[in-house]
């Protein structure tokens, strides 16, 4: 069973469109990214792939920056003629800046041939090329299996009711039965392979063990010294205990560090993807901006992975409302994780909401801007009189609309807030409907926007 990646139409529109350039695949390790190139050379006559990690594929970079002479090596020998259709896979692209240099040529020089890129790591390697070929090279981003790729490899039908607006009450149930399964796994495509193909829920630990210990050995060797790498290794050991709070720089986990260089090591591993820092937003309406005096929250790369690091996939597994798990940080967690995985030409990443005031602090989980408006979003069990901090913020802004995702079924509510009594309109959704939340707050903003 092949994991069905919805990036795989984006690079089908792609190797037909007229506007085409050589395509730089972005995204964390081990997320699927020359699983993917791999499955849609399929659609191609021929294919070339090169990894650059082989001395022998780097040299060819490094010997010429004629890429014409490059593309007739290759040619020659793979025994390929001059009018095939070839998709060329540069692999690993990270290992030799030459390579990356010579994208722009591929596009000036040889718009015929299709090209793409990947690496592990790449954002270092990026930053570290000057006279990027910015303009002549497309960006796609790649994250995690999301659980709208889950449900489509698993069961395409109740995929289809997904997608639908509103979700039947005959596929509620179901869904949320699929839900709970993913977010035990998590979405590290050799972890969902374990459980579609296999279903070995056993080895899923040994599965995110290597993972992680992968990145725990790699992303240190992009440290600038010995100090950072110190700290990035403090981070990785100590970080997913952080999970469901704010996080503090300054002596992060009782080390007796110094904030900043707590900070370099954080955007260190923010640059690859394994743990981001997001920051809060404290306006309400847009355009909404990360408030970087503020104490960030920590996004790991995939749910599962914090999940095995607190080894409490076993008590996930006999939940009924998997917002209860560990103290109330997994759902929001992954929430977050499914609402980035949509973003795939650039990163925007999401923002949630605080007002920081001794008498009255309140914190909202998640702001999405749709159609204007900056709408609330709790990701939480409990009652409407219970969400004081997304009281605190209707309160604060012109609009009326809120959005709570929880364990139950889509409904549509009429509330006032605590202290004011203003009126507004609570949309209630079930936590795996995270990957179509922004078409869920178009609905509500054409449906009940004043």
């Amino acid at each position: 069973m092949e994991i069905q990646r919805h990036l795989l139409r984006f690079l089908t529109t792609w190797r037909t469109s007229a506007e085409r350039k050589p395509l730089i695949l972005r995204g964390a390790r081990q997320v699927g990214k020359t699983t993917l190139v791999n499955t849609f050379a399929q659609q191609y006559p021929r294919s070339i792939t090169l990894n650059l990690e082989r001395t022998q594929d780097r040299a060819l970079f490094a010997a010429t920056d004629d890429v014409r002479l490059i593309r007739d090596k290759l040619f020659l020998e793979h025994q390929i003629q001059p009018d095939e259709q070839v998709l060329l896979f540069i692999d690993e692209i990270q290992e030799s800046t030459e390579a990356i240099k010579l994208l722009r040529y591929f596009y000036e020089d040889l718009p015929e041939l299709h090209v793409i890129a990947a690496g592990s790591l790449l954002e270092f390697a990026l930053g570290a090329v000057a006279n990027f070929p910015v303009g002549r090279v497309q960006f796609l981003w790649m994250h995690p299996v999301n659980f709208s790729e889950y449900l489509l490899t698993k069961n395409p039908s109740l995929h289809k009711e997904l997608q639908q607006i509103p979700v039947r009450d005959a596929a509620h149930s179901l869904l949320l039965r699929e839900f709970h399964a993913y977010a035990i796994v998590g979405g590290m495509p050799e972890a969902v392979k374990k459980i579609l193909v296999d279903q070995n829920m056993a080895g899923i630990a040994s599965v995110y063990y290597s993972i992680w210990e992968t990145y725990k050995a790699d992303i240190p060797k992009y440290a600038s010294g010995k100090t950072e790498r110190e700290n990035i290794a403090l981070i990785l050991d100590h970080a997913a205990g952080y999970i469901d709070q704010r996080v503090r720089f300054e002596n992060f986990a009782n080390s007796g560090r110094k904030s900043r260089e707590i900070s370099q090591a954080f955007q260190a591993l923010d640059r690859a993807k394994a743990i981001q820092l997001l920051y809060p937003a404290t306006q309400t309406e847009p355009p909404l901006t990360p408030n970087l005096r503020r104490s960030p929250r920590l996004q790991f790369l995939d749910t599962g992975l914090v999940n095995h690091i607190l080894n409490i996939q076993g008590n996930m597994l006999i939940m009924d409302d998997l917002n209860a798990a560990y103290k109330g940080a997994i759902i929001p967690h992954l929430v977050t994780q499914e609402l980035l995985s949509t973003q795939t030409m650039s990163i925007n990443k999401p923002m949630f909401w605080v007002r920081e005031k001794i008498s009255a602090s309140a914190e909202v989980d998640l702001v999405v801007v749709r159609g204007g408006l900056a709408i609330p979003v709790e990701i939480k069990s409990g009652k409407k009189g219970t969400l004081r901090s997304l009281h605190t913020y209707i309160e604060m802004t012109p609009h009326n609309l809120a959005i709570r995702m929880y364990a139950g079924p889509v409904r549509v509510e009429h509330h006032t807030t605590n202290l004011n009594r203003k009126p507004f309109i609570l949309l209630n959704l079930p936590y795996y409907l995270g990957t179509q939340l922004e078409q869920w707050a178009d609905w509500f903003i054409e449906s009940y926007a004043r």
